[in-house]
């Protein structure tokens, strides 16, 4: 061989060993690595599905730009999707099939609260009548508000916050205008948010056919709310005193005080668990856990000035309090990793291009298709500028891009860092 042919091939291979090693992980490279499923016995991702945020978000398996200096992804993840994302600047750390449109048990309850906090003043009182409570599905989980009795809509949104109430949920639907107005204001909102996975059935994610989410609509919905100073202060509320049943006084006398009784967060790094320390740094958000669903939860947490959301959705539950653990994983993993990590997507701010168009249909059937496996809708979106920058593995591409690296650099300096900059938190607890 020459040495102007030597020198050529040395000086290629230097050109594309910074692309090579920059490129992303897929998922045939990370899901052996990071997950304890066994394929055969686990439903199969769309092979295409929306790409809200960047292209990579819509593909199978664990995306990552495992680059020199960034760390490995925690081993023990099991969760069918899940989502790391830094929660004012909208960048998407690391994820697990994030468009996988599935049941979202309670955590949809974060759309209802986005959706109807704005509408009802939280002073307002409602004296709960046997209709508001109508339609609630078969075992549901209930924070214990009865009929004849009065509530304050502030009472009612820390049943749904900290109970995960479902009587809550529809005695609000009803002061909202109903059910059915609820559930399609909470279609439109999500529509608004670019949250196009995301269909609603009922507003207090029970089991419905063709009710899904993802877990990259369900971390949009969580940074819209914290937005708002009320669904901060519900959603990191660790106990507080609900009122109890109001008694009718006994003829000729005053009516009895009426009690109240203790509830607790079920959102476990909040609150701790057997086993399970809180999450230091937790600043809410929601949990649920449905037959169908599984456990989901998408958390907040804020350490050293940096905010990050993580939503984890029907992971193994061979580990106890699975959703918790692996959430608090991805969080330790984020933490470490920002700063180091190339992006590989970005969370759209409501109602921007790059977030697909408000044409594109939801599709009432998904949530069938893709608890079984199947296709699960494939919304056909717009590509987001940070994702779309981050290419896609293969020697051709990798060529490619060496032999454009300069006008990459050059266009890299007019990307816009889009911040959604969050208010400040609720203060933590001590120890938290």
């Amino acid at each position: 061989m020459s040495a102007l042919r030597k020198t050529a091939l040395t000086v290629l291979a230097a050109a594309l060993l910074p692309v090579l090693t920059a490129a992303p992980v897929l998922a045939d490279d990370a899901n052996d690595a990071n997950t304890e499923k066994s394929e055969d016995k686990q439903p199969k991702p769309p092979a295409a599905m929306s790409t809200v945020g960047g292209t990579l978000l819509g593909k199978p398996g664990t995306q990552v730009n495992l680059a020199p200096g960034v760390p490995v992804l925690p081993k023990k993840l099991t969760g069918r999707s899940w989502i790391v994302a830094d929660a004012e600047s909208g960048d998407v750390l690391a994820s697990h099939n994030a468009h996988w449109r599935l049941p979202p048990a309670s955590t949809l309850k974060m759309l209802f609260a986005d959706t109807v906090l704005p509408v009802l003043p939280k002073t307002e009182s409602h004296k709960v009548t046997p209709e508001d409570l109508a339609g609630i599905g078969e075992g549901s989980s209930l924070v214990g508000v009865k009929e004849n009795s009065t509530y304050t809509v502030h009472d009612l949104w820390m049943g749904v916050f900290l109970r995960s109430g479902n009587d809550a949920v529809h005695v609000l639907s009803q002061m909202n205008g109903g059910v059915g107005k609820t559930v399609a204001d909470m279609n439109k909102h999500a529509a608004e948010l670019k949250a196009l996975d995301t269909n609603v059935v009922s507003p207090d994610g029970y089991d419905e056919k063709g009710q899904v989410s993802s877990a990259y609509d369900l971390t949009l919905i969580a940074r819209s709310g914290l937005q708002k100073k009320d669904f901060r202060e519900y959603s990191s509320t660790v106990r507080v005193q609900f009122p109890g049943e109001e008694k009718k006084p006994k003829k000729g006398k005053k009516a009895p005080k009426r009690e109240t009784f203790e509830i607790q967060n079920t959102n476990r790094l909040l609150t701790g668990d057997s086993g399970l320390d809180p999450y230091k740094g937790i600043a809410g958000v929601k949990n649920g856990n449905t037959t169908n669903a599984g456990s989901t939860f998408t958390g907040v947490a804020e350490r050293d000035g940096r905010v990050l959301l993580v939503t984890v959705m029907n992971p193994s539950e061979e580990e106890g309090l699975a959703v918790y653990q692996e959430t608090a994983r991805l969080l330790d993993w984020g933490f470490t990793a920002a700063g180091k990590v190339e992006p590989i997507g970005e969370l759209v701010k409501p109602g921007t291009a790059d977030g697909g168009s408000d044409k594109e249909a939801v599709g009432d059937d998904s949530g069938d298709k893709s608890e079984a496996g199947g296709s699960g809708g494939t919304d056909q979106a717009g590509l987001g500028d940070k994702a779309s920058a981050s290419g896609s593995s293969g020697m051709g591409i990798a060529v490619a891009i060496a032999g454009g690296a300069l006008l990459l650099l050059a266009a890299a300096v007019f990307l816009v860092n889009r911040r959604w900059p969050l208010p400040d938190l609720v203060k933590r607890l001590p120890g938290r």
